[in-house]
């Protein structure tokens, strides 16, 4: 009730833990905490929290323009209320070394299980757009030694993202994932790969986890878990799949109320009253309440004045 049982701290170990086992983690966007819980409840291994979400929830592009305060907010909203280790997207940790460290520690204190930060030029872009910049070497590995110097806590997940490949090509992006593993990042997050082969060579070129972006209408083909796996990927992130479907069903309904003026025709489509108030263990804020409050007012008791 009111929020996850679990530790941010063990939280975070089980994640490092479940990524040495060497399988694939699942990791579905949560575009809000309710879809935090409801993909707990279907099995997931994670909830991946994307900046692309948080932005085009507060009806902005993806192009840097929230904020630290904003996504670290939003993150503690999201990670509070499941027991899975959430992962969030820091995009270029909003601003210098400095910043990316005092992001760090932010993200930490929001009980966020690991983060990643790109190597992009600010103002950055979606990473299956057009027409990115990345930085140097040493802006992108500065970056990535101030957050892991920063974390307090050894457990939090720093990955680095780079999306060199669409920029410079492959060759630079197995060289660049490397060069940010040696300085010190737990994990690699190569944007915008084309195919399973692409995934392969930076498998081959790195000894830590890396992670697969299966966004929609994007650079990469859609690849199932198990390719994925076979390929040594080992954690897959959905990151807008939930918002974009349940905006598609918004937009049919309100298309039903201009034509028809009620909805019954797509009640099938909706979840029910009781699993909401089944996810929400509304049942157990409803036990708590009564334990606290079992008193009642006799309302024919005279009123005295002290």
């Amino acid at each position: 009730m009111l929020h996850s049982t679990t530790s941010a701290t063990e939280k975070r170990r089980l994640l490092r833990e479940r990524l040495a086992s060497g399988g694939i983690l699942r990791f579905p966007g949560a575009f809000n905490p309710l879809s935090a819980r409801l993909i707990e409840r279907k099995g997931f291994d994670g909830v991946y929290i994307s900046g692309a979400v948080l932005s085009a929830d507060l009806g902005l592009p993806d192009i840097g323009l929230t904020t630290l305060t904003e996504v670290a907010g939003r993150g503690q909203q999201i990670a509070r209320t499941t027991e899975l280790p959430a992962l969030i997207d820091a995009d270029t940790g909003f601003g210098e070394p400095m910043n990316v460290a005092r992001t760090i520690q932010t993200l930490e204190d929001a009980g966020i299980a690991g983060c990643h930060i790109e190597d992009q030029v600010n103002p950055k872009r979606c990473g299956h757009l057009d027409g990115k910049a990345v930085v140097d070497d040493a802006t992108a590995l500065r970056r990535i030694r101030a957050a892991v110097d920063a974390r307090r806590d050894p457990g939090f997940l720093v990955m680095a993202r780079t999306d060199i490949r669409a920029v410079e090509g492959m060759p630079a992006a197995v060289d660049r994932a490397k060069a940010l593993v040696d300085a010190g990042a737990d994990a690699i997050f190569p944007e915008a790969m084309r195919t399973l082969e692409e995934f392969a060579a930076i498998r081959e070129a790195v000894d830590v986890p890396i992670l697969a972006n299966m966004t929609e209408f994007g650079k990469s083909e859609l690849f199932s878990v198990a390719q994925l796996e076979a390929v040594g990927v080992n954690m897959v992130i959905w990151p807008v799949s939930l918002l974009r479907i349940a905006m598609g069903a918004a937009e049919r309904a309100l298309d039903t109320l201009i034509e028809h003026g009620e909805l019954s025709s797509r009640l099938g489509e909706m979840q029910h009253r009781a699993d909401l108030y089944d996810l929400i263990d509304y049942e157990q804020y409803n036990r708590f309440d009564t334990s606290i409050f079992d008193f009642t007012v006799d309302r024919d008791e005279p009123v005295t004045k002290e």
